[in-house]
């Protein structure tokens, strides 16, 4: 724990998913709330098949959930958030025609209804 969840529309061929979890994974890894890095999971997902509004041509987005157990206060969520934000808009820059959306969502998770076995 925590985990990212990146999700990215297809006509943004060019993301680098590379860079962008190892970006995203050293916010959420350097930041004082998480002890150990090996605890930081990401995963990425292109999606092909999306729709935003009535226009999907002309529009794509990239969207972060962190998913984090539940303890940390509103500040470190916040802090969290608006961090990944700055590491999306470094990483996504603007595409002439194409209006990006960038969002990051942290949510908590249920601390007893959580299992994790290591091996």
């Amino acid at each position: 724990m925590p985990h990212l969840h990146i999700e990215y529309t297809a006509n943004l061929p060019d993301l680098d998913e590379q860079a962008l979890m190892a970006a995203l994974n050293q916010v959420v890894c350097s930041h004082p709330s998480v002890l150990h890095d090996s605890e930081v999971k990401a995963r990425i997902h292109r999606i092909a098949s999306f729709r935003i509004g009535t226009q999907p041509q002309d529009r794509a987005f990239v969207h972060v959930l962190l998913q984090l157990l539940e303890g940390r206060s509103e500040a470190t969520r916040q802090e969290l958030a608006q961090a990944l934000g700055a590491v999306l808009r470094q990483q996504v820059p603007p595409r002439p025609g194409l209006h990006v959306q960038l969002s990051v969502d942290v949510a908590e998770m249920n601390r007893p209804c959580y299992y994790k076995h290591q091996g």
